[in-house]
């Protein structure tokens, strides 16, 4: 899912996600592109590079050092178009097929969004950049399953549609310094979450963060369901090899846990109007004790966060949890400049850029192990290997089908607001996933 604004995921092992993974050549040396026939010079010729990154973000910084290297070696000039990850799930079919389309963006991957862009044609096929630069080899076994979609747009199998060129996951920020004054440990199963929970919601403190008006809410609800689940699981659910039970102990066990969450005074009502920006800054500035959202945010918490430390940890007491390789890079259907976009996104993909993404708070797939040096950056990389280690990366809650995203974020704030029963929010679920799914599977 997603790094969504500031930002904004088969099932196969996604190890080669941990920077374990090398790239060839030196970390200070970034390949001239030259397309296979010598150094070209595109002077006077202009990229249009869309995404939805913060300048502050791991990836945002990289990107940015990418595009002044694009520059240096190609003499072409690159405009940056920055938006919001709801606008362009908004917009992304009818802007990349239009005379107004980037020539290469970010953008969500997954069946219900890059995949049903492949399928109808707006994006472009990639194999052939795959091939001439080299790609799948620094992607690596097994992350290549977001890059790919068939001629239904299920991901897994068929061309190469997108380039992910970081890793996400989903863990637990909090603030040490309050779990110290309210001697709090940090929980190592669910039961010892919901007492710590309980012990902040006793001193007055609405002890968890989250947005249902956006992604964090409904990457919790997976998160809940998933600690109740198994890879055959997901496989249903991701993949659709069979059919999901919506009243099922995994996702009524998810629902219900919620609803008792927020009754509970665990999670505020006041979540149903809030952004992922707004729960965000709730614990940026000191205000909760923890906020569940994704790898996306690790950047900018370490620098945003002035008062007290942060501190990580993945979700207690479960196997599965929701992560992949991150967003990719695609090419619209109408770009102008197809090869320049080719040659913008193996620079992302160079051992500086890497490099720069992890030492920045980024997960990069390709990067030299050697050249992140930076303790934060360990920190996150060892918490993202725990999962690796296990097989735990299980994709993300919107992904199955094209409205999925925002079906969800409209259950969730039913569900906080009381407008629905767990039951019914699971059935509403059903009827929307069901919908899309039962023409595909």
């Amino acid at each position: 899912m997603k790094y969504r604004n500031r930002t904004l995921a088969a099932l196969v092992a996604v190890g080669a996600l941990s920077l374990a993974a090398c790239s060839s050549g030196d970390a200070d040396e970034t390949t001239a592109p030259t397309g296979g026939d010598g150094e070209a010079d595109f002077s006077g010729e202009t990229l249009k590079v869309l995404h939805y990154e913060g300048d502050d973000s791991a990836m945002g910084i990289a990107w940015n050092r990418a595009i002044e290297i694009f520059e240096e070696q190609t003499g072409a000039t690159v405009d940056l178009q920055v938006t919001a990850f709801e606008d362009l799930n908004a917009s992304a079919e009818q802007l990349f097929d239009s005379s107004d389309a980037p020539d290469v963006s970010e953008y969500n991957k997954g069946n219900g969004t890059a995949g049903q862009l492949a399928a109808i044609g707006v994006i472009q096929n990639l194999d052939d950049a795959y091939e001439k630069y080299g790609w799948a080899d620094k992607l690596g076994a097994g992350i290549d399953t977001i890059a790919k979609y068939n001629e239904d747009g299920v991901m897994g199998s068929g061309s190469f549609y997108g380039v992910p060129n970081y890793g996400e996951f989903v863990f637990m920020y909090y603030n040490v310094e309050m779990f110290e004054e309210y001697g709090v440990e940090v929980p190592t199963s669910e039961a010892e979450l919901e007492a710590a929970m309980q012990t902040f919601v006793d001193a007055g403190i609405t002890p968890l963060t989250t947005s249902a008006q956006e992604y964090p809410m409904g990457q919790l609800w997976y998160q809940l369901a998933l600690s109740q689940a198994d890879r055959s699981f997901v496989d249903a659910y991701q993949l659709y090899t069979e059919e999901v039970n919506w009243q099922g102990e995994e996702i009524s066990y998810a629902t219900e846990t919620l609803d008792e969450w927020v009754s509970k005074g665990y999670i505020s009502s006041d979540v149903s109007g809030m952004t992922a920006e707004d729960a965000g800054l709730q614990y940026i500035n000191g205000e909760v004790p923890m906020f569940y959202s994704g790898s996306w945010w690790y950047g900018r918490m370490l620098s945003d966060v002035t008062d007290f430390t942060v501190g990580i940890t993945n979700w207690p007491g479960t196997t599965l949890t929701p992560g992949s390789g991150g967003n990719i890079w695609v090419v619209p259907v109408e770009s102008e400049q197809p090869e320049l976009a080719e040659i913008f996104i193996d620079i992302t993909m160079s051992p500086e850029v890497q490099a720069l993404m992890g030492e920045s708070g980024g997960l990069p797939v390709a990067a030299n192990t050697a050249d992140v040096q930076d303790a934060d950056a360990q920190a996150l990389i060892e918490l993202f290997n725990e999962v690796n280690d296990r097989d735990g990366l299980s994709f993300y809650p919107d992904w199955p089908t094209p409205s999925f995203y925002g079906d969800l974020n409209g259950v969730m704030q039913g569900l906080v607001n009381g407008t629905f029963s767990p039951e019914q929010a699971q059935s509403e679920l059903e009827n929307y996933y069901e919908s899309y799914v039962s023409t595909v599977r």
